[in-house]
Protein backbone atom coordinates (compact mmCIF):
# COMPACT_ATOMS: atom_id res chain seq x y z
CA UNK A 1 0.00 0.00 0.00
CA UNK A 2 2.82 2.68 0.73
CA UNK A 3 6.52 3.14 -0.60
CA UNK A 4 9.14 1.85 1.53
CA UNK A 5 10.71 5.19 1.11
CA UNK A 6 7.38 7.23 2.68
CA UNK A 7 7.33 4.46 5.71
CA UNK A 8 11.17 5.33 6.59
CA UNK A 9 10.34 9.10 6.18
CA UNK A 10 7.53 8.96 8.44
CA UNK A 11 8.96 6.68 11.03
CA UNK A 12 12.27 9.40 10.85
CA UNK A 13 9.64 12.49 10.78
CA UNK A 14 8.00 11.31 14.27
CA UNK A 15 10.88 9.91 16.13
CA UNK A 16 12.11 13.73 15.56
CA UNK A 17 8.92 15.15 16.62
CA UNK A 18 8.16 16.97 13.45
CA UNK A 19 5.29 17.86 12.13
CA UNK A 20 2.61 16.88 14.38
CA UNK A 21 4.55 15.08 17.06
CA UNK A 22 2.43 11.88 16.68
CA UNK A 23 4.10 8.90 17.59
CA UNK A 24 4.82 6.44 14.90
CA UNK A 25 3.40 3.52 16.83
CA UNK A 26 0.06 5.28 17.06
CA UNK A 27 -0.14 4.99 13.21
CA UNK A 28 0.80 1.62 12.96
CA UNK A 29 -1.20 0.20 16.16
CA UNK A 30 -4.33 1.63 13.61
CA UNK A 31 -3.25 0.28 10.92
CA UNK A 32 -2.88 -3.20 12.63
CA UNK A 33 -5.44 -2.88 15.01
CA UNK A 34 -8.23 -3.48 12.33
CA UNK A 35 -10.37 -6.28 12.61
CA UNK A 36 -10.56 -7.42 9.23
CA UNK A 37 -8.25 -10.71 9.40
CA UNK A 38 -10.60 -12.07 11.41
CA UNK A 39 -13.76 -11.02 9.34
CA UNK A 40 -11.59 -12.37 6.90
CA UNK A 41 -10.85 -16.14 8.66
CA UNK A 42 -14.74 -16.18 9.39
CA UNK A 43 -14.51 -15.56 13.05
CA UNK A 44 -16.49 -12.33 13.03
CA UNK A 45 -19.11 -11.33 10.39
CA UNK A 46 -18.75 -7.78 11.37
CA UNK A 47 -15.82 -5.40 12.96
CA UNK A 48 -15.67 -1.81 13.36
CA UNK A 49 -12.42 -0.33 13.70
CA UNK A 50 -12.64 2.97 16.29
CA UNK A 51 -8.66 4.00 15.33
CA UNK A 52 -6.95 7.04 15.09
CA UNK A 53 -5.35 9.15 13.19
CA UNK A 54 -7.60 8.41 10.01
CA UNK A 55 -6.52 7.23 6.94
CA UNK A 56 -8.19 7.48 3.61
CA UNK A 57 -6.53 10.87 2.40
CA UNK A 58 -3.33 9.35 3.23
CA UNK A 59 -1.50 8.25 -0.74
CA UNK A 60 1.30 5.54 -1.53
CA UNK A 61 3.97 8.00 -0.81
CA UNK A 62 2.49 10.82 1.37
CA UNK A 63 0.50 12.04 4.29
CA UNK A 64 -2.72 14.05 3.79
CA UNK A 65 -5.29 15.48 6.09
CA UNK A 66 -3.97 13.95 8.80
CA UNK A 67 -3.98 10.46 7.29
CA UNK A 68 -0.29 8.86 8.10
CA UNK A 69 -1.31 5.34 7.18
CA UNK A 70 -4.36 4.68 4.67
CA UNK A 71 -5.97 2.32 7.30
CA UNK A 72 -8.97 0.70 5.38
CA UNK A 73 -6.70 0.15 2.04
CA UNK A 74 -4.19 -1.76 4.40
CA UNK A 75 -7.25 -3.63 5.70
CA UNK A 76 -8.53 -4.19 2.03
CA UNK A 77 -4.61 -5.80 1.23
CA UNK A 78 -4.42 -8.10 4.75
CA UNK A 79 -8.36 -9.48 3.13
CA UNK A 80 -6.69 -10.24 -0.31
CA UNK A 81 -3.23 -11.74 1.11
CA UNK A 82 -3.83 -13.33 3.81
CA UNK A 83 -7.35 -14.49 3.74
CA UNK A 84 -7.90 -14.94 0.10
CA UNK A 85 -10.64 -12.31 -0.77
CA UNK A 86 -10.61 -11.09 -4.44
CA UNK A 87 -13.65 -9.02 -4.78
CA UNK A 88 -13.79 -5.96 -2.39
CA UNK A 89 -16.21 -2.92 -2.02
CA UNK A 90 -15.00 0.11 -0.45
CA UNK A 91 -17.83 2.50 0.82
CA UNK A 92 -16.34 5.75 1.72
CA UNK A 93 -19.05 8.33 3.18
CA UNK A 94 -16.57 10.54 5.12
CA UNK A 95 -17.69 14.20 4.01
CA UNK A 96 -13.72 14.78 2.32
CA UNK A 97 -13.20 12.53 -0.76
CA UNK A 98 -11.09 9.48 -0.11
CA UNK A 99 -8.14 10.16 -2.57
CA UNK A 100 -5.57 8.26 -1.17
CA UNK A 101 -7.71 4.73 -1.27
CA UNK A 102 -9.00 5.97 -4.99
CA UNK A 103 -5.53 6.18 -6.26
CA UNK A 104 -4.14 3.40 -4.52
CA UNK A 105 -7.09 1.17 -6.18
CA UNK A 106 -7.83 3.13 -9.39
CA UNK A 107 -6.16 0.59 -11.85
CA UNK A 108 -7.58 -2.41 -10.26
CA UNK A 109 -10.68 -4.13 -11.24
CA UNK A 110 -11.24 -6.51 -7.80
CA UNK A 111 -11.62 -3.47 -5.72
CA UNK A 112 -14.59 -1.02 -5.75
CA UNK A 113 -14.42 2.05 -4.74
CA UNK A 114 -17.34 4.50 -3.98
CA UNK A 115 -17.26 7.76 -2.22
CA UNK A 116 -19.91 10.07 -1.39
CA UNK A 117 -18.78 12.95 -0.36
CA UNK A 118 -18.84 17.23 -0.45
CA UNK A 119 -18.30 18.82 -3.91
CA UNK A 120 -14.56 18.95 -4.67
CA UNK A 121 -15.09 22.57 -5.94
CA UNK A 122 -15.99 23.50 -2.49
CA UNK A 123 -13.86 20.91 -0.21
CA UNK A 124 -10.96 19.56 0.60
CA UNK A 125 -9.08 17.21 -0.66
CA UNK A 126 -10.17 18.90 -4.66
CA UNK A 127 -10.56 15.52 -6.02
CA UNK A 128 -13.61 13.14 -6.26
CA UNK A 129 -15.14 14.25 -9.47
CA UNK A 130 -18.18 12.37 -11.05
CA UNK A 131 -15.74 11.77 -14.01
CA UNK A 132 -13.10 9.87 -12.15
CA UNK A 133 -14.32 6.28 -12.66
CA UNK A 134 -10.55 4.58 -12.16
CA UNK A 135 -8.06 4.09 -14.77
CA UNK A 136 -6.69 1.32 -17.30
CA UNK A 137 -8.19 -2.15 -16.28
CA UNK A 138 -9.48 -0.50 -13.23
CA UNK A 139 -11.84 1.61 -15.36
CA UNK A 140 -15.59 1.67 -13.83
CA UNK A 141 -14.36 0.44 -10.66
CA UNK A 142 -14.83 3.73 -9.22
CA UNK A 143 -18.19 5.80 -8.23
CA UNK A 144 -17.94 9.30 -7.20
CA UNK A 145 -20.53 11.01 -5.99
CA UNK A 146 -20.11 14.47 -5.43
CA UNK A 147 -22.52 16.11 -3.33
CA UNK A 148 -23.59 19.95 -3.66
CA UNK A 149 -23.14 22.08 -0.25
CA UNK A 150 -25.77 22.26 2.06
CA UNK A 151 -27.15 18.52 0.58
CA UNK A 152 -29.45 17.20 3.16
CA UNK A 153 -31.04 13.94 4.68
CA UNK A 154 -33.39 13.56 1.73
CA UNK A 155 -31.43 14.25 -1.11
CA UNK A 156 -28.34 12.24 0.11
CA UNK A 157 -30.44 9.18 0.67
CA UNK A 158 -31.69 9.11 -3.13
CA UNK A 159 -28.11 9.47 -4.69
CA UNK A 160 -27.44 6.19 -2.24
CA UNK A 161 -30.35 4.47 -3.36
CA UNK A 162 -30.02 5.68 -7.34
CA UNK A 163 -26.40 5.59 -7.61
CA UNK A 164 -24.18 3.34 -5.24
CA UNK A 165 -26.63 0.58 -4.08
CA UNK A 166 -27.07 -0.92 -7.53
CA UNK A 167 -23.22 -1.01 -8.46
CA UNK A 168 -22.61 -2.71 -5.60
CA UNK A 169 -25.01 -5.52 -6.21
CA UNK A 170 -23.71 -5.77 -9.42
CA UNK A 171 -19.93 -5.97 -8.33
CA UNK A 172 -20.87 -8.64 -5.90
CA UNK A 173 -18.09 -8.19 -3.28
CA UNK A 174 -16.63 -10.76 -1.09
CA UNK A 175 -16.42 -8.80 1.70
CA UNK A 176 -17.96 -4.70 2.03
CA UNK A 177 -15.17 -2.05 3.75
CA UNK A 178 -16.59 1.31 5.38
CA UNK A 179 -14.83 4.60 5.12
CA UNK A 180 -16.77 5.80 8.16
CA UNK A 181 -16.35 9.66 8.25
CA UNK A 182 -18.89 11.70 10.46
CA UNK A 183 -18.18 14.70 9.28
CA UNK A 184 -20.84 15.03 6.70
CA UNK A 185 -22.96 16.14 9.97
CA UNK A 186 -24.81 18.98 9.76
CA UNK A 187 -23.05 20.15 13.10
CA UNK A 188 -19.73 19.37 12.05
CA UNK A 189 -17.23 22.37 11.57
CA UNK A 190 -15.47 20.90 8.53
CA UNK A 191 -17.77 19.66 6.57
CA UNK A 192 -20.17 21.03 4.01
CA UNK A 193 -23.18 18.57 3.99
CA UNK A 194 -26.43 18.68 6.26
CA UNK A 195 -26.88 15.07 7.75
CA UNK A 196 -28.46 13.86 11.03
CA UNK A 197 -27.82 11.11 12.97
CA UNK A 198 -30.91 9.52 11.23
CA UNK A 199 -29.04 9.24 8.36
CA UNK A 200 -25.79 7.81 9.85
CA UNK A 201 -27.97 5.25 10.97
CA UNK A 202 -29.93 4.56 8.20
CA UNK A 203 -26.73 4.33 6.00
CA UNK A 204 -25.11 1.80 8.04
CA UNK A 205 -28.22 -0.50 7.56
CA UNK A 206 -28.36 -0.27 4.31
CA UNK A 207 -24.54 -1.03 4.27
CA UNK A 208 -25.49 -4.39 6.21
CA UNK A 209 -28.09 -4.90 4.39
CA UNK A 210 -26.13 -5.09 0.99
CA UNK A 211 -23.41 -7.13 2.73
CA UNK A 212 -26.10 -9.49 3.78
CA UNK A 213 -26.97 -10.21 0.79
CA UNK A 214 -23.91 -10.08 -1.55
CA UNK A 215 -20.95 -10.55 1.12
CA UNK A 216 -22.13 -13.21 3.64
CA UNK A 217 -22.72 -10.40 5.86
CA UNK A 218 -18.67 -9.86 5.75
CA UNK A 219 -18.47 -6.06 7.21
CA UNK A 220 -15.50 -3.99 8.08
CA UNK A 221 -15.80 -0.36 8.99
CA UNK A 222 -12.95 1.97 9.73
CA UNK A 223 -13.22 4.96 11.51
CA UNK A 224 -12.46 8.11 9.46
CA UNK A 225 -13.16 12.36 10.13
CA UNK A 226 -15.81 13.62 12.73
CA UNK A 227 -15.04 17.05 14.33
CA UNK A 228 -18.03 17.49 16.58
CA UNK A 229 -17.04 15.14 19.39
CA UNK A 230 -20.40 14.84 20.53
CA UNK A 231 -22.05 14.12 16.94
CA UNK A 232 -18.66 11.59 16.71
CA UNK A 233 -19.96 9.99 19.94
CA UNK A 234 -23.45 8.98 19.52
CA UNK A 235 -23.06 8.32 15.91
CA UNK A 236 -19.91 6.26 16.20
CA UNK A 237 -21.79 4.22 19.36
CA UNK A 238 -25.21 4.13 17.56
CA UNK A 239 -23.01 2.71 14.03
CA UNK A 240 -21.20 0.14 16.48
CA UNK A 241 -24.65 -1.22 17.99
CA UNK A 242 -26.13 -1.99 14.35
CA UNK A 243 -22.57 -3.38 13.42
CA UNK A 244 -23.36 -5.52 16.80
CA UNK A 245 -27.06 -6.30 16.16
CA UNK A 246 -28.00 -4.31 18.77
Amino acid sequence: VHEPAYIRRLSEACAAGRPARIPDRSGCRACRSSLARRVGRGELRRAFCAVRPPGHHAERDVSMGFCLYNNVALAAEALRAECGASRLAIVDWDVHHGNGTQHIFEDDPDVLFVSLHGHPDALYPGTGYAHERGRGRGEGATLNVPLEPGTGDAAYRRAFEAQVQPVIERFGPEVVLISCGFDAHKDDPLGILELTDATFAWLTDQILALADRCAQGKTVSVLEGGYDLSVLGRCATTHGRLLAGA
